[in-house]
């Protein structure tokens, strides 16, 4: 294995059927800034969190895509997106069986963005080494 490299930051790539309409989207309704867009693809940032999206024409693909995205503060957040009306259906907050404090919001394409916290009494340890 090589030593000298170092693996720093996942990015996920979500489909969108309109690309315009999903920047819109994940700036109005989730809070996110655009930094960048080039044409049928997209960055978005929400402090340390990065979004990419790609423009693409099969919306059964986004239906079938997800992302997770660590945060810190979830009920508040949870709060902020259920007055934006994007929780999924089956997201609501609640505590995973894997310690995880979690909820799930729904984009306009159907992609679903998993928001997790680990709580301060949790005795699971994340690695970031």
């Amino acid at each position: 294995m090589n030593t000298t490299s170092k693996f720093l930051s996942a990015v996920p790539v979500l489909p969108a059927v309109d690309i315009a309409a999903t920047i819109a989207f994940y700036e109005q309704q989730l809070g996110f800034t655009t930094e960048f867009q080039y044409d049928d693809y997209a960055g978005l940032r929400r402090g340390g969190a990065q979004i990419h999206l790609r423009q693409c024409s099969d919306r059964q693909l986004a239906e079938n895509t997800s992302c997770r995205i660590n945060v810190s503060g979830i009920e508040a957040l949870y709060d902020e997106y259920q007055t934006q009306n994007v929780i999924h259906p089956d997201g609501a907050l609640t505590t995973k069986p894997w310690g995880l404090n979690e909820f799930t919001a729904l984009d306009l394409n159907g992609n679903c963005v998993v928001f997790a916290e680990q709580p301060a009494t949790s005795n699971r340890r994340d690695r970031t080494d």
